[in-house]
């Protein structure tokens, strides 16, 4: 009788325990259920909660399911859209629109390049900015240090290509003098050899005003070749300036829409860790609960445990990355001191590439500034010889002067001279430094041919390889979306089991893995899809319109 009326007291304390975990269960399986037909579709990330201020700790008190491991990932609505002339235009060419809605005084950085800052405050980071991809790239190519170096570079040139076509006009000199002239003469006084007074001291002067006024102008008719090389390289050096200048806004722009697709991904793993952190903590809640039923052991509970300080630990080191991200992105952008963006555009598939390999290849020749620049090269090397050699050409120039003098004293009209000269130079001799300048040409000529020939087989596997990754990432895509579903619905069934005690915590854990690192696979293959055809862009350059970026 006795064991009988325990074995009742045991059996309604199970049930009292059983019936708690189910309501709790209840509300996770409905959650958990909605995460797995939202999975179904195609997903995108939300936006992401704040979790630096706070952590998990391992205690049941206090923790509540949160449908933050569900809202990691959401159905997408808009499905990707072809790479198109309009609306690549439309997503990447920079616009004064997209940098006027930007908030003002904000993420302008200092008109002070040598700026030094020497207090805290000055550095710390109290402007944060949700930023957009476009408005990226805008402020990228608006702000960003190395383009500006660029462009500074390019007005140089232009610059040195004015004094270069100024050889093509005559140097005419012009100078004026005004002298004022006294010369004080004196006559007799003293005396002479036989001691006799030759007489009073007398004192003359003379004084004159002379202007003078003289004109000179020189002309090179004929320099051997040497000023239309001069200026034909001037030239070709501006030209291969604009397309370095294109070169490195296009760096830039792949540099800042990587290190955006790199935010993101910060931003998802800490959305995933914050899951890994509420699953550990549902673990621990189901593993504590067993063992006050009797029907648990203290070796779950630890272990349960510890596979949450190490969910804590991985977010704590995913936030980390997740601040270095927005420093990154901040310090390509070039923005001030005092700036920290986060990225407002969430993860999906950013267009779909719709040329072959082969046409693929074929554009990026036609499109990439790089080939051009190693044949400019070759054109420099050229007009380098030309001025090489023109030393050792017989030279033409003229010279005409113009000289007048008047003095205001002697009454004598203005005086003028005329003098016209031509004269004929050649260098017959001049040690072979001529020759050897020519042949120094012609081998950066050669130097220039194999450059071009090596950066076409560079192009061609950039090409290749951004090609090959994005399809391998587009298949990625949709077998690591129905590992998400999967693995979800595992993880339900393996708590549900658990639960109700015929299932083991190893499968839970087991289950609650393979749950974080399909999300984190799906989210991955995403971002690198994103990343291959960023790549994929930056290999072609300039597509579709042949002119993305003009260069000023």
């Amino acid at each position: 009788m006795f064991v009988l009326r325990y074995c009742v007291c045991v059996s309604v304390s199970l049930l009292v325990a059983l019936a708690y975990e189910a309501s709790v269960t209840a509300q996770t399986t409905s959650s958990l259920n909605q995460g797995a037909d939202e999975l179904k579709s195609e997903p995108r990330v939300s936006e992401l909660k704040q979790l630096e201020e706070t952590s998990v700790k391992p205690d049941t008190e206090g923790v509540t399911p949160s449908n933050q491991e569900n809202t990691v990932v959401r159905e997408q609505a808009v499905p990707p859209q072809p790479i198109s002339p309009t609306n690549f235009q439309e997503s990447l060419q920079p616009s004064e629109t997209i940098l006027e809605k930007l908030p003002p005084n904000n993420l302008n950085p200092s008109g002070n390049p040598l700026l030094f800052p020497t207090k805290p405050d000055e550095v710390k980071t109290n402007v944060r900015q949700a930023i957009s991809l476009k408005e990226v790239i805008a402020l990228a190519l608006q702000h960003n240090r190395e383009v500006q170096t660029a462009r500074t570079t390019l007005e140089e040139l232009q610059a040195e290509l004015g004094v270069a076509r100024a050889e093509l006009f005559p140097i005419l000199d012009i100078e004026t003098s005004l002298v004022r002239f006294r010369n004080d003469r004196v006559f007799g006084g003293g005396t002479d050899l036989l001691g006799n007074v030759l007489g009073p001291e007398v004192t003359s002067a003379e004084t004159f005003t002379d202007a003078r006024a003289s004109a000179n102008l020189t002309y090179d008719i004929y320099t051997g070749g040497g000023r239309s090389a001069r200026i034909e390289r001037a030239e070709r050096s501006v030209r291969r300036q604009q397309l370095e200048v294109e070169v490195i806004a296009e760096r830039v722009r792949f540099e800042a829409t990587d290190n955006y697709y790199l935010l993101q991904n910060a931003d998802a793993q800490v959305a995933i860790r914050q899951a890994d952190v509420e699953n550990a903590s549902q673990t621990l809640r189901d593993a504590q609960l067993l063992e006050r039923a009797g029907l648990g052991t203290r070796f779950d509970v630890l272990r349960a445990e510890g596979d949450l300080a190490t969910a804590n630990e991985q977010l704590t080191r995913a936030i980390a990355d997740q601040r270095t991200a927005r420093r990154r992105l901040a310090e390509t952008l070039s923005l001030g001191q005092q700036v920290e963006l986060s990225a407002a555009d969430e993860i999906a598939e950013s267009g779909i590439w719709n040329l072959s390999l082969d046409e693929t290849i074929v554009r990026a020749y036609k499109n990439r500034a790089e080939l051009e620049q190693r044949l400019i090269d070759r054109e420099l090397g050229e007009n380098d010889r030309e001025i090489a050699l023109a030393e050792i050409r017989p030279r033409v120039d003229f010279t005409a002067n113009y000289d007048a003098r008047e003095n205001f004293d002697d009454g004598v009209p203005v005086l003028t001279d005329w003098t016209f000269q031509a004269r004929v130079r050649w260098r017959i001799f001049d040690g072979g430094r001529a020759f050897e300048g020519a042949r120094r040409a012609e081998r950066r000529m050669d130097r220039a041919n194999l450059e071009f020939a090596n950066q076409r087989n560079e192009i061609r596997f950039e090409v290749e390889e951004a090609y090959y990754n994005l399809i391998a990432n587009k298949e990625n895509i949709d077998s690591t979306r129905k590992n998400v579903a999967t693995f979800d619905e595992a993880l339900r069934l393996a708590r549900l089991r658990f639960q109700a005690g015929v299932g083991t915590q190893t499968d839970v854990i087991n289950a609650q893995r393979d749950l974080s690192g399909a999300r984190g696979r799906f989210l991955q293959a995403i971002i690198q899809y994103n990343q291959s055809l960023n790549a994929l862009q930056r290999a072609v350059s300039n597509f579709p319109d042949d002119r993305l970026f003009e260069t000023p």
